[in-house]
């Protein structure tokens, strides 16, 4: 049998797996970049979507810092690449480094360490105010309401800010269709109440609540109408290839330039499924997003298109930093083995426990598959963990995960199944039924 070789992008590594040539393989289709990350975030901020260029709009900004609103290292940006050009761009137009605040929109995840700063930001991780957005402290009650009705309350600085620029990666995503614009706003600068509200169970419930799709999408419709109220000034949504190297910038208005950035993507990333397949491995994206087993259900997810009632889906993810927060171990371990009881108690439940949307969306796989239809691969799950990712787990070292997964490939392949492969996870998303945005 002809054999072809992939990558998967594995911790801080790649495996290189054999599969035979007929296996379907689902990949982004990127064009390769114009220039370094700088020429084309550069161009984008100077020929933005329906706005004026950032330095001629700053010159109409309000009294108050210029905010600038990053990811947390969970997203891969380069902004180490591109920031501190951006700054100077600001700084030219007559902005001091005293006025400019760098605000990480962690949402609910845990805030940025030093040393992660400086890996995101370089050299000026220690020449402007960095501040780590914390959705349970001091916040301050917008006017107006969200799309669900519910009150909405910002992290203050974002608030009283003179000027607000969001920034963001755009790329499938597995509840609100699309990463990027309005998501750096909501659920990554709100309370803990309303990130509740956004990850809730009947939000996720929605068939709308899938990668690619924006129409009719609870998620997005609670995100956009956050950050409308909001007011956001200007706004930078970056794409990605696989060596995450930014390809595309699309920046000015916060919903028109996230539009062109999805459609974007929506070409290049979502490939169309042609054939439910008896087996798909997929990747979780590498590292940092596949840092812990609560991320890497992302890849998970993503491989639910592409593969057949009562298949098999096998997950390769570092998982460095285990499993993922203290409460998202907890509800692990009680309802890894009963998720219909789980989904049945959070139906009816007025609070929502954090973490608990990345188990609801699981169980999205686990309805399809079943338990034993999930095989995760990784280096950081020791045995008391990996009990309860609701399927099954294989510890591997980084020298022989490789050399066990193919192991793993080759007796389903010799057996006849069909096998597809996903190689970039969550940031290729198959789409079944066409793909909507």
């Amino acid at each position: 049998m002809n054999q072809i070789k992939i990558s998967i992008p594995f911790d801080e590594t790649a495996l290189g797996i054999e599969i035979p040539s007929d296996a379907v393989v689902y990949q982004t289709s990127y064009p390769l970049p114009s220039g370094t990350a700088a020429l084309i975030v550069m161009d984008a901020l100077r020929r933005p979507v329906w706005s004026l260029p950032l330095k001629t709009a700053l010159a109409k900004r309000r009294n108050g810092e210029v905010v600038i609103v990053v990811s947390d290292i969970t997203r891969p940006i380069p902004y180490r690449e591109f920031l501190p050009e951006m700054l100077d761009e600001i700084t030219s137009a007559g902005v001091s480094r005293d006025d400019i605040r760098i605000l990480v929109a962690t949402g609910m995840h845990r805030p940025s360490t030093e040393k992660e700063r400086r890996y995101m930001f370089g050299d000026i991780a220690n020449q402007y105010k960095i501040e780590d957005h914390d959705a349970e402290g001091a916040l301050e009650k917008i006017e107006g309401r969200s799309h669900s009705g519910r009150l909405v309350f910002l992290n203050k600085s974002f608030v009283n800010a003179g000027f607000r620029i969001i920034t963001g990666l755009v790329e499938p995503h597995f509840m609100a269709g699309f990463s990027g614009g309005r998501k750096a706003v909501c659920p990554g600068l709100v309370s803990l109440e309303t990130i509740q509200t956004f990850h809730g169970y009947d939000f996720l419930n929605s068939a709308n609540a899938v990668n690619a799709n924006l129409d009719g999408n609870p998620c997005h419709q609670e995100a956009l109408s956050v950050a409308r109220h909001a007011g956001v000034d200007f706004s930078l949504n970056v794409v990605l290839d696989t060596q995450k190297r930014v390809i595309r910038a699309f920046a000015g208005d916060l919903e028109a330039a996230h539009l062109e950035a999805c459609a974007f993507v929506r070409d290049h990333a979502c490939p169309g499924v042609l054939e439910e397949a008896d087996v798909v491995l997929t990747g979780c994206g590498g590292y940092p997003l596949d840092a812990t087993f609560y991320q890497c259900v992302k890849g998970i997810v993503a491989a639910i298109p592409a593969v057949k009632p009562g298949g098999l889906i096998i997950a390769a993810g570092g998982c460095r930093e285990k499993m993922g927060s203290a409460e998202y171990c907890a509800l692990m371990r009680s309802c890894a083995d009963d998720y219909r009881g789980f989904l049945h108690r959070i139906r009816s439940a007025e609070i929502v426990d954090k973490d608990q949307w990345q188990f609801q969306m699981q169980t999205r796989a686990l309805e399809k598959v079943g338990n034993e239809g999930i095989v995760m691969f990784s280096v950081g799950l020791d045995d008391s963990e990996s009990r309860y990712i609701a399927g099954r787990h294989q510890r591997v070292s980084p020298e022989t995960a490789a050399k066990e997964i193919q192991a793993f490939i080759n007796a389903l392949v010799s057996s006849c199944k069909r096998l597809a492969v996903i190689p970039e996870g969550p940031y290729c998303t198959p789409v079944s039924g066409g793909n909507r945005l």
